[in-house]
């Protein structure tokens, strides 16, 4: 071959891979930011990146890009493995054009879209785009766009998919992680917003910072619409990779069991976490002396913090953790921790990553202000979710479990493969103090203070001999009154015997989410 024709070739290539140029990419460094070709060495074991569309370039229908070159239409695509494994990547490049989504780059996108679909492979995004490129895809040429958004939702629960937001997520881009498993955004530098704030001052009057319009802080810890969050680049790259080590390549796979030099251990130091009293205790530290060490991945650790929910291992097992905290709120269940929980448990459903849930919940929130933001239906989501999740699960009641809560923290009700209670365990449809309130608030009212108080705690007492652990298990509502010590080397032995379950639902064409 004409050595001519190699070398003009090269050239293209050098040229594509320079991105939007040396003075757009200095730009976009000076800022704290990997460029995207920096981005994708980080998240791809070395060497191991296969680019679709290199030489793409945009469509030249908009007079303003007549003459100017753009590298791979603004957005890189192909496949590379991470620790060993196939996946598949879209990640949008703002030094070419703010990242905008033209119309070569977006046939490149369906073209990836595709072949995920038929390969049954994971797809990581990398946002970093200002939207949809209004000198290609305005006017009428819109009405034949809108591919994007379906063919994401269809791909839901087939394969993982992950955004991690590295800078703006603008308009159309911002469904993009809202279609997602798990979003990771970098802190002041990850945007999602509908509408910039230009736009939304135009529109509403109001002056507001990107920050605070959609920085991961609001995404965070106020809308629930992030999961997970990063100082910068290379955390939010490798936490993709972490999390992403806790999933099968698709639905139709189990998770890789990972060899640890520990199995699950007895541990003495459970004794010590839980309080005598009734007072609140931090759970993380009871997890901590169940799963391998330094395995947990927590998962929305800032919304919702009423409830844990965390990937971990147990005997090299992934397992996703529901847990309830008692540090926030009592460990009570309110709306942003409900929908936290619904969203989790169906994950894990969805890619055969076995349940386990640590009951210490009070029931749910009650008042005015949380009925009218509908708690009803937000806790139908977590009853929802808990009711159809067909993977293994495994109950641990720690201390107390109080009615709805009982439930949708997978009570016996709701087929666990395995229930047990620990010492000091409760499960009733309250309280004592509670029972007796309802049950003889108007005797107590009559007597003398001092009588009533003596009153009061013989019908307290009495009440928690009948919720107690030996009645659960005497009426068989539980497995097992169980040594806190022994919880991690019987549910390891329990992962064992599970993971060939199979569940058998009734034919359905899909089931109706409440909203």
């Amino acid at each position: 071959m004409n050595s001519d024709i190699v070398k003009k070739l090269d050239e293209k290539r050098q040229a594509a891979l320079a991105m939007g140029g040396e003075a757009s990419v200095a730009k976009h460094r000076a800022k704290n930011r990997l460029n995207v070709r920096e981005r994708l060495n980080v998240l791809f074991d070395a060497g191991s990146f296969l680019e679709y569309g290199l030489h793409a370039d945009h469509a030249e229908v908009s007079t303003e890009l007549h003459g100017k070159h753009a590298a791979a239409d603004g957005v890189v695509t192909g496949v590379g493995r991470v620790d060993g494994r196939d996946v598949f990547c879209i990640a949008y490049d703002f030094t070419v054009l703010a990242g905008t989504m033209g119309r070569t780059g977006e046939a490149k996108c369906a073209r990836i879209r595709e072949l995920v679909l038929k390969h049954r492979k994971p797809i990581v995004w990398l946002i970093d785009s200002a939207g949809a490129r209004v000198q290609e895809l305005g006017g009428s040429f819109f009405s034949t766009t809108g591919y994007l958004f379906r063919e994401q939702a269809v791909l839901s629960g087939v394969v993982p998919q992950v955004s991690v937001v590295l800078g703006p997520g603008a308009a159309g881009t911002a469904y993009i992680p809202a279609l997602s498993d798990c979003v990771i955004m970098v802190r002041d530098q990850g945007v999602l917003a509908l509408g910039g704030p230009l736009l939304v001052e135009a529109v509403i009057g109001e002056k507001i910072s990107e920050q605070d319009l959609g920085g991961a802080d609001v995404h965070l810890i106020k809308s629930g619409v992030a999961h997970m969050g990063a100082l910068n680049d290379e955390e939010a790259l490798h936490l993709t990779r972490r999390y992403l080590s806790f999933f099968p390549s698709s639905s139709a796979d189990l998770p890789l069991r990972i060899p640890s030099i520990h199995s699950a251990r007895a541990s003495d130091e459970l004794l010590k976490i839980l309080p005598d009293d009734s007072s609140a205790f931090d759970m993380n530290e009871v997890l901590s002396q169940i799963v391998d060490p330094h395995s947990v991945l927590p998962f929305m650790p800032d919304f919702g913090k009423s409830l844990i929910t965390c990937l971990a291992r147990i005997g090299g097992y992934s397992v996703g953790i529901v847990a309830s905290q008692s540090n926030h709120l009592g460990g009570v269940l309110e709306n942003d921790s409900s929908d936290k929980g619904a969203r989790f448990v169906q994950i894990c459903d969805a890619f055969n990553i076995p349940l386990v849930f640590f009951q210490d919940v009070p029931g749910f929130l009650v008042g005015s202000r949380v009925e009218r933001a509908g708690i009803i239906r937000h806790g139908a989501r977590l009853l929802y979710a808990v009711s159809n999740a067909t993977v293994p699960k495994f109950t641990i009641v720690v201390r107390k479990a109080y009615g709805a809560g009982y439930y949708v923290m997978c009570g016996r009700g709701y087929e666990p493969d395995y229930i047990a209670v620990w010492p000091r365990g409760e499960i009733a449809l309250m309280g004592a103090e509670g029972a007796v309130n309802i049950l003889y608030a108007n005797k107590l009212k009559s007597m003398q203070p001092e009588e009533a108080a003596k009153l009061r705690r013989e019908l307290e007492d009495a009440y928690r001999n009948e919720v107690s652990p030996e009645r659960a298990a005497a009426l068989f509502g539980v497995d097992e009154i169980l040594d806190p010590r022994d919880t991690g080397p019987v549910l390891e032995r329990l992962l064992d015997l599970t993971a060939g379950k199979r569940v058998l639902r009734p034919e359905r064409k899909h089931g109706i989410f409440p909203v």
